[in-house]
């Protein structure tokens, strides 16, 4: 197989969306590696190549490697060869590896988000805003490794002692999501790393050059040949399936949806793998009559529209006290109404592209239910013509209970408002969803407030805030939004497993 020599990079200079050029669109792609990197060496996929496509324009911008059964396996091969002499490296030369990776992706955050809005089709403000998060990852997670500790104790017969130590899980199988193509992929690398674990990352079909490029830059950094091994695809199932199902591999980790992640349960309970699953949200956001309407609307702009509502955490539902329902939907319409939508090059731009077809006509179909059954669209209702996948960001009022939207993830510029009497009627609406993700609550009133956070049934809340999202937090859900967390003390731990020691001092 042909081995890639390394491409340079261009000058590290600043860019703004007004000055993206088409020259400069394509030195940035001529960066980004197009093979597979397994086991320290680039290498061209068995099953040919895959086309990643700009969402903007629905035209291909690079062919990248596609992989074969045979090409994940010997990526497992090098995980597996790789994993003792990492698992044994000292914690501190884990951790500075992460710092320079943290330090490299600092500096080279324009070029990153140009790639990154090509691929996905966010502003480049908000790609600049995910590099800045995902290599926060990377940061913390080089602190977490020299933490990581066990414990010595006296037992409680006074015959002998407990010892618990922490070691590396192993080799690991991460999945990552296209919605956001660098920051999915940090928050699992990062901690498996520090923990001392050996990997192989499959991205999405859809966003794989971010991906690409952070192993260029671990690499870089002095990452050891085999701790990461990065295989891209045009089929998921094609490759991991039998990743899975091999007794060597140690852990699962997947973001994505609730769908998808009950089949890899399904799966892994072949090898009872150590598992973590985030998977789909449909986040409610509560506005009480007593909260500060302006301040909700900043939030819910935040929490709505980050992503082009492309995320887990984005809300999905709005309950708002009936007094101010009307009020707070008017105000979100004219500021959703006012946000520029257009390809996330170009100036000025808030909104970009839905990520492909399929997904813009999911969001369509959602809306069209919700308006036949007697929502009022404020402002927006409809996809645009021409070419790329564009949706208008969208408040609807009077959304009635039977909407398809209240039940299902939208994934999109959309905001259905629906108005509620009482507290007790909020909560219930809000929990009244299989999934457990996030919530959003605005009140001024703290009584209210912590009772308010005590009764939802979600993983995270957004207490007068529109954004959860820190790496020194624990990110994840409860019920069918899956289990395990990502970020804060708790990141690590999911990588980690631990021994005990019966110690006779008799």
């Amino acid at each position: 197989m042909r081995r890639s020599s390394r491409p340079r990079c261009a000058p590290r200079r600043s860019l703004s969306p007004v000055s993206v050029t088409a020259s400069q669109e394509q030195s940035v792609l001529d960066q980004v590696p197009r093979q597979l990197y397994i086991g320290g060496e680039w290498v061209d996929g068995r099953e040919g190549t895959l086309a990643v496509e700009d969402p903007a324009t629905g035209e291909a911008l690079v062919q990248i490697a596609d992989a074969s059964v045979e090409d994940a396996k010997r990526a497992l091969d090098a995980a597996v060869e790789a994993g003792p002499s990492w698992a044994n490296r000292p914690p501190r030369e884990r951790g500075e590896i992460l710092r320079r990776a943290f330090e490299t992706i600092v500096a080279r955050a324009d070029m990153l988000a140009l790639l990154m809005t090509l691929e996905m089709g966010k502003p480049i403000a908000e790609s600049k805003a995910e590099i800045t998060y995902g290599a926060e990852f990377l940061r913390w997670f080089s602190e977490q490794a020299v933490r990581i500790d066990g414990r010595y104790s006296v037992a409680p017969n006074g015959q002998g002692r407990l010892l618990t130590m922490k070691q590396p899980v192993g080799p690991c199988l991460l999945i990552t999501p296209w919605n956001f193509p660098l920051a999915m992929g940090t928050r699992k690398v990062g901690p498996a790393i520090a923990a001392g674990c050996t990997m192989v990352v499959k991205p999405a079909q859809q966003t794989p050059l971010s991906m690409l490029m952070l192993a260029r830059i671990l690499e870089e950094s002095g990452l050891p040949p085999g701790v990461l091994n990065l295989i891209t695809a045009s089929s998921a199932s094609r490759i991991t399936g039998p990743l899975i199902s091999d007794p060597r591999l140690r852990k699962l980790s997947f973001t994505g949806s609730t769908e998808v992640g009950r089949k890899l349960m399904e799966q892994a309970s072949e090898q009872l793998l150590r598992l973590s699953m985030e998977l789909g949200g449909n986040a409610p956001f509560i506005v009480f009559d007593d909260a500060d309407i302006d301040a909700a609307v900043e939030g819910a702009l935040i929490a709505k529209m980050r992503n082009i509502g492309e995320a887990c955490t984005a809300a999905n539902r709005f309950h708002v006290a009936a007094p101010v329902a009307q009020q707070f939907a008017e105000k979100l319409a004219e500021r959703m109404g006012s946000m520029k939508v257009g390809r996330g090059t170009e100036d000025g731009v808030e909104v970009g592209p839905l990520i492909d077809a399929t997904q813009r006509s999911k969001v369509a179909s959602l809306v069209d239910d919700a308006v036949s059954k007697g929502a009022r669209a404020l402002v927006g209702g409809h996809a645009r013509d021409g070419a790329g996948y564009f949706y208008d960001p969208t408040v609807l009022a009077d959304v009635p209970e039977d909407a398809t939207l209240l039940k299902e993830e939208i994934f999109g510029p959309v905001a259905p408002v629906r108005a509620f009497a009482d507290e007790d009627e909020a909560v219930a609406a809000a929990n009244d969803t299989e999934f457990g993700l996030v919530a959003y609550v605005y009140t001024r009133d703290i009584q209210r407030a912590l009772r308010v956070v005590e009764g939802l049934e979600t993983g995270m809340v957004g207490l007068n805030q529109g954004m959860v999202s820190n790496p020194a937090a624990p990110f994840g859900g409860i019920k069918q939004s899956g289990f395990g967390r990502e970020g804060g003390y708790e990141g690590i731990e999911e990588y980690l497993e631990t021994k005990y020691v019966a110690v006779n001092l008799s």
